[in-house]
């Protein structure tokens, strides 16, 4: 049989293959080689919906929320403010557009080139943020990628801090929610500039490229990005009746096509039923109870040191045992309501609890009330531990967190409810 006659058979049975799929599948411009998408919800880590996730794609200017990441951090740590000027490279002022047209010797504030990167994706404040925070180009990139793998972005590589072309510039949607995820959890103080809808520098209004945020309900960040060997890219977050959606959505044709789809995927995630966030167990063991509880089905295990308890294990505990008493709460539930530390998220157990034991020696004065606490999460690369501790108020936890920095070490503090 030749060619030509076996093509319409293919083609209907291509059509009748593509009839199954319903929702955002059904989209001929999802089987192109640059499409990708994830939806996730920041409270439990759920992922909702995802496509290509994992797959290498280039970020384009998304790349710039690792750009941003990294100047809020610099700002926490003080190492620049937001009223101080930066001045204007040769480098950064030849940038090719979109730019803010920054000449080279001119000096531009922090805060300024902040929303030149929300709103406008100024690739030359992009450069001067990189050169006043990292020395150089080539540097900030290291800075960049390294702090890409602590926060588990695992198959991203940063070459540039704006995303203009480089073929060895990757990351994957799933990476990209991860980092959107903890702009939003660790820099919730500068997590503001993303709902900025324009900037007005030296009287010209720059509007936020991100129109789509105007026009989604509860939606109030993050980025938007395009090259043309990457698509139409857009990473953001809604909020609806306090449940909180990330979405990546990569390699669309048009930016009408790719709002629209990423519109699709939220709606269809808030539609979603939310399964509950799991309870954690704290590394402290449980009070011994007065009685043997009365339960069916045999005797409850008490939670060791050297265990992470399941979520149903947790709840037979918390309904049975008498908890913890001490200053920092009495229950698992109320831990919540105080603050810690974040020491860093391992992917072994162990290895969280042995940083946990050399942070809690290296600072006993600050950590005497402290309790440890390992969170497991579930990644798209298997199992993660983040290794807490907790108990303190938020001058104490600033203070251990500024201790271990001065170190080199890295520290996250965790907010009440940051669990």
């Amino acid at each position: 049989m030749s060619i030509p006659s076996r093509r319409p058979g293919f083609l209907i049975l291509l059509v009748l293959a593509l009839s199954f799929l319903t929702g955002p599948l059904a989209d001929p411009a999802l089987a192109q080689s640059k499409y990708a998408s994830i939806v996730i919800d920041t409270g439990n880590g759920e992922v909702l919906y995802r496509a290509n996730a994992d797959d290498p794609k280039y970020p384009a200017s998304l790349t710039k929320m690792m750009t941003l990441y990294l100047t809020f951090e610099a700002l926490e740590k003080k190492r620049i403010k937001l009223g101080q000027t930066l001045t204007v490279s040769r480098k950064a002022a030849s940038q090719p557009p979109t730019k803010l047209g920054l000449r080279a010797g001119q000096r531009i504030k922090v805060e300024h080139a902040i929303l030149a990167l929300v709103t406008k994706s100024a690739n030359d404040a992009s450069m001067v943020l990189a050169e006043g925070i990292g020395g150089s180009e080539s540097r900030f990139a290291t800075m960049m990628t390294r702090k890409a793998r602590r926060l588990g972005m695992s198959r991203t590589t940063f070459r540039n801090p704006h995303g203009l072309p480089d073929a060895r510039q990757v990351s994957t949607a799933r990476d990209l929610a991860t980092l959107a995820s903890a702009l939003i959890r660790d820099y919730p103080k500068y997590y503001p500039y993303f709902s900025r809808a324009s900037f007005t520098y030296r009287g010209v209004e720059h509007p936020n490229h991100n129109r789509l945020m105007g026009a989604y309900q509860g939606m109030d960040g993050l980025k938007t990005g395009y090259i043309r060997a990457s698509g139409f890219n857009l990473a953001a977050s809604a909020v609806r009746q306090g449940r909180r959606l990330i979405a990546v959505v990569m390699g669309g044709d048009t930016p009408a096509w790719r709002d629209a789809h990423l519109a699709e995927l939220l709606d269809q995630g808030f539609a979603t039923p939310r399964t509950p966030p799991p309870l954690v167990a704290s590394l402290r063991a449980p009070a011994t109870p007065d009685r043997k509880p009365d339960i069916a089905g045999g005797d409850v295990k008490v939670a060791s040191l050297e265990e992470i308890v399941e979520s149903s294990d947790l709840a037979t505990l918390a309904a049975t045992l008498s908890p913890p008493l001490g200053a920092a709460g009495s229950a698992v539930a109320a831990e919540t309501a105080v603050w810690g530390v974040q020491v860093g998220a391992f992917s072994d157990a162990g290895a969280g609890r042995k940083a946990l034991d050399t942070v809690s020696r290296r600072l006993p004065s600050l950590l005497a009330q402290a309790y440890p606490q390992m969170i497991q999460v579930t990644t798209g690369n298997g199992r993660l531990f983040r290794a807490r501790l907790m108990g303190l108020d938020e001058t104490t936890a600033r203070n251990v967190c500024a201790s271990l920095e001065r170190a080199g070490d890295d520290c996250i503090m965790v907010a009440p409810q940051g669990l």
